[in-house]
């Protein structure tokens, strides 16, 4: 069986949730879901492209922990709390991915875990698959 490693950026907030921000094993990174915190655990805004774009930013962050890049991601799942500002976080998703374009679902929620969030996207990534 595989090694199973954990993977953390060096961000102080993380720790209070206590959860591994990815998990590895083998070549599968299982990265969790990622919100719109800045390095210091502050929500980065209220708009839905900024917070977009810093979620993207922080699976790119977390993924390099692991030796991979956002090319390697295979599947996403994103989790929303407004379906009329989606085309933002679209906007936001193609630029984080103008090259292997990976598989993506998108859910309506009613909230998420920490107020004032809009939007948190998980993440599978497969080392070597880009």
């Amino acid at each position: 069986m595989p090694d199973r490693k954990a993977h953390n950026p060096d961000w102080p907030w993380a720790e209070k949730f206590r959860i591994s921000q990815a998990v590895q094993v083998g070549d599968t990174i299982h990265v969790s879901g990622q919100g719109p915190l800045d390095p210091e655990g502050n929500i980065v805004s209220d708009d839905m492209a900024m917070q977009s774009r810093q979620v993207f930013a922080n699976i790119r962050a977390v993924l390099a922990e692991a030796g991979a890049t956002m090319d390697d991601v295979v599947k996403i799942t994103c989790f929303i709390t407004d379906t009329s500002r989606y085309a933002e976080y679209s906007a936001a998703r193609a630029e984080a991915f103008p090259n292997n374009i990976p598989a993506s679902s998108t859910v309506t929620v009613t909230n998420l875990v920490l107020p004032g969030m809009l939007v948190e996207v998980e993440a599978l990534a497969v080392l070597g698959s880009a």
